[in-house]
């Protein structure tokens, strides 16, 4: 399971409700079963879809573009989202969402200002294409490009309060990618409520 997915396991209580957005094939839902968590999934793409049927998994089609109006606010203790914030047309409001129908929630997105791709940038004058952002700047869903720095700046002007951050990194230091998550962070990962 990908790092992101472990962490978020240890911060979601057992015998919680989640609501999982742009859940994927579902496989943090079905790690969360373990918890006895009654979880939920939102998915656009129908093979996901279909993934998620075969793990057992609560999955609804739904374009998180147009919203959460078929749910009520505080419906669920926490609301997850991962690696998809970057791909939203209007992330804060998204976010907005996530913390009306939640009590909690928690984002996970790449860090556009990680140092490989500035130096990537820098060196050959093109966005950078790698193994977490495998796509070409004319076919991402990547619309909205993002750093440790942006989205705190963000959570600031909407009172949202960080509960937890943490960062993904390649390599082992630990401290440097804590001081310096804007730098050597490679996935941000979120734990919000509101203020």
């Amino acid at each position: 399971m990908r790092s992101d997915l472990d962490i978020i396991n240890t911060w979601i209580d057992s015998g919680s409700r989640v609501l999982d957005l742009a859940c994927g094939d579902g496989k943090l839902l079905h790690k969360l079963k373990a918890k006895d968590v009654e979880g939920y999934g939102l998915e656009i793409d129908p093979e996901q879809i279909t993934a998620c049927i075969s793990k057992g998994v609560n999955v609804v089609e739904q374009n998180l573009d147009e919203g959460l109006n078929n749910f009520s606010d505080n419906s669920f203790d926490m609301v997850v989202m991962t690696q998809a914030l970057q791909t939203m047309r209007f992330p804060h409001l998204v976010l907005q969402e996530m913390l009306r129908v939640g009590q909690e929630c928690i984002v996970t997105f790449p860090n556009f200002g990680h140092w490989r791709a500035r130096v990537y940038l820098a060196v050959s004058g093109r966005m950078p294409v790698s193994d977490l952002l495998p796509y070409e700047w004319y076919d991402t869903p990547n619309i909205h490009f993002c750093t440790f720095r942006d989205f705190e700046v963000l959570c600031q002007e909407l009172g949202i309060e960080i509960i937890n951050r943490r960062v993904t990194t390649q390599g082992s230091a630990k401290t440097i990618k804590q001081a310096l998550p804007n730098l050597f962070g490679i996935t941000a990962i979120y734990h919000l409520r509101k203020r």
